[in-house]
Order: structure tokens, then C-alpha cells, then sequence
């Protein structure tokens, strides 16, 4: 079985095999999770006091992290986050990509130039982020509960964060490491390959990038045939990430992320399809499993589940679930959970 609950501090040795584990998969892939046990442990109480409703070290806004769990064995198999607020408390810097059009009357000439605009215009919007799962359970239910779950925190915790929400889908990487856009722009500025620049970001803040980059506009002509071609696109192993937050509404604007140029996505918090299509609903015990697979989630803060699970709804409106189910969500009849289609 399947558990969506938030990280403990005991998890922090296995959230790192998965985060760090050289050469695989999965740390090819940047996720915004530290790699550090440190540095991991401190996300990790910002995550629980931000489940309290705690103030937090330098009043930052509230951070979430969720451990995707077999409850089997007890072992870890991935992880997803929530920032209430892109940056928190710092500005939350992109591209955003547009053009300029460079005309001369007196030689007849005109011609459209795509320029990049460093900018921090998603500042503050709720950012979906930290998502890393063993490579095995790609494109398994279990890829699309850990994802999924955190709308249903979002749906019983609707005040906690924003109108908007974004998310960042990690841009193209060479099989020998290479990452076509930063090394063509941000290595000139930074003196630092991809994977420093990029782990200095989730561990400290993005103000360094105000500090290093240009403020000026990057002519992407000027940029190297690579890195143009890699503009917006995803790194291969993000594509099943990428489609799943597509089928919640999630859509590329005109918005790049300025480590790597992949896409970031944007949509109205509560246009989410998981949030739109849930429900709140009593628990009514059932003697037997049946009736179709749904999302179910209950608890508030530190006691959120979610899990998979077959439900049904019974003529006096309430949910019909397996008592095995009541005991994962530490809930019983009577209790309120929220319930979403698969």
C-alpha cells in the first residue's frame, strides 16, 4: 500500500538515497531537495513547523515536504514539496522569453529577434517543487498519487497559499552531464558548472543569481545552436511529470527557468483539476473491497495522508472505504476525508 504523509526527520537518510545517489536516474534529475543530511534535516523542520502553523527561522513563508511511503516496508520511494510562496521572501528569478523587432526604414529592413528578459514577475505565487521518485515507479499510480496528493493538501489547506501556482520542469542534460543552455550563458557568469549552481539555489537562496547574471536582455541569437534548440524544452526524464501537470491544467508560458531554459508552467490555484474535481465526504465503514480507485486524504497538518483506495458513495451520501484504509489515514467512521477521482 501506498502513503502519501509528511517527511519526519527520521527520513532523512533514505530522502537522501534517493536525492543523491551517484549516478542514477534520479540524481541526474534537480528537484530542489539538498544533498546534504544538513542541510536536508533543516527543510525537513521548516516543513513540520510550517505543519503547525509556526513561525519560522527569518519569518520565511510556510514549506512543505511529502515522502511518498510504502507502508509495506517502511522504505521511502520519493518525494514532492510545496512552497506557499515562489522565492520565499526573496524575489523567485526566470526568463521570460519575447522579442524585439529591429527595423531600418532607410534600408527596407525589419527583422523579429528573441530576447530573454531576467525577471521575478512569479514571486510569491505557490510553487510545486522538491518531486523526486524511484525510477522504478515511473508511470505507476504511485507516481501519480505522490504528485496528486499535494492539490489535495492545497484543497484542505486553501488558505495557506496562493491564486497562482507554478512549477519548474528541469530543461534538456546531455547523457555526459552537459546542460546546453547554462553552459553557453550562466558558466560565463557564475564560474561554476550546473549542478553547483544549482544545489546553491535549493540550499541557500536565489539572490545570488541577482548578484551574478547580467540585468540585461540575452539576444538568443548570440546563444550557441544547442541551447537555442533547448529553449522550453524538458529533460527526457521529466516528460511523464510534465504531461501529468498538463492533465491538471498546468501550461507553459512564456516563462524559462534561468538555470537550464526548461519549461515553467503556470495555472489558477483553483482551476487544478484534482482540486476541482474533489470532494468532501463522512467515512462509512465497508465489509469488502469495491467500487473504483480514488485519491483519498484526510488530516490537517502534520496528520495529512493520502492514499489509494477503493471507495463508494452510498445513498445517504457518505463514503463507503475498507476499514485497512480508516487505519492508514488514522481516521475513523464518521471522520471527514477528501476524495478525488484517479
Amino acid at each position: 500500500m501506498w502513503l502519501v504523509r509528511p517527511a519526519l526527520l527520521d527520513d532523512v537518510n533514505q530522502i537522501l538515497e534517493i536525492a543523491g545517489a551517484a549516478g542514477s536516474e534520479t540524481a541526474r534529475l534537480s528537484s530542489t531537495l539538498p544533498r546534504q543530511h544538513e542541510a536536508l534535516a533543516e527543510k525537513i523542520e521548516h516543513s513540520l513547523a510550517s505543519l503547525a502553523g509556526k513561525a519560522t527561522a527569518g519569518g520565511q513563508p510556510p514549506r512543505f515536504l511529502f515522502v511518498l511511503e510504502d507502508t509495506v516496508t517502511g522504505r521511502i520511494h520519493g518525494t514532492a514539496g510545496i512552497d506557499a510562496r515562489a522565492g520565499n521572501g526573496q524575489p523567485f528569478y526566470n526568463y521570460r522569453r519575447d522579442a524585439l523587432i529591429h527595423a531600418s526604414h532607410e534600408l527596407g529592413i525589419s527583422s523579429r529577434v528573441d530576447v530573454l528578459y531576467p525577471s521575478h514577475a512569479l514571486t510569491d505565487h505557490t510553487l510545486l517543487c522538491s518531486f523526486s521518485i524511484t525510477p522504478e515507479l515511473r508511470n505507476t499510480e504511485a507516481f501519480e498519487l505522490l504528485s496528486r496528493a499535494r492539490i489535495l493538501f492545497i484543497a484542505g489547506h486553501r488558505d495557506w497559499f496562493a491564486q497562482h501556482i507554478t512549477v519548474e520542469i528541469q530543461g534538456v542534460q546531455l547523457a555526459d552531464g552537459g546542460v546546453p543552455f547554462w553552459d553557453s550563458l550562466g558558466r560565463h557568469f557564475f564560474n561554476m558548472d550546473f549542478e553547483t549552481a544549482d544545489q546553491h539555489s535549493g540550499v541557500l537562496s536565489r539572490t545570488f543569481i541577482a548578484e551574478l547574471m547580467p540585468p540585461n536582455p540575452i539576444y538568443v541569437t548570440l546563444l550557441s545552436e544547442a541551447a537555442q534548440a533547448a529553449l522550453g524544452q524538458p529533460h527526457e526524464l521529466t516528460v511523464p511529470n510534465l504531461e501529468l501537470l498538463q492533465r491538471e491544467g498546468f501550461q507553459a508560458g512564456c516563462y524559462l527557468d534561468i538555470f537550464d531554459a526548461g519549461p515553467v508552467l503556470e495555472a489558477r490555484t483553483d482551476a487544478l483539476h484534482t482540486l476541482v474535481t474533489s470532494r468532501s465526504k463522512t467515512l462509512h465503514g465497508a465489509s469488502e473491497e469495491g467500487g473504483d480507485t480514488c485519491l483519498i486524504s484526510a488530516g490537517e497538518g502534520a496528520g495529512f495522508r493520502c492514499t489509494l483506495a477503493p471507495v463508494a458513495d452510498t445513498l445517504e451520501g457518505t463514503l463507503k472505504v475498507p476499514v485497512s484504509i480508516w487505519e492508514l489515514l488514522d481516521k475513523t467512521a464518521g471522520d471527514e476525508v477528501r476524495v478525488a477521482p484517479c
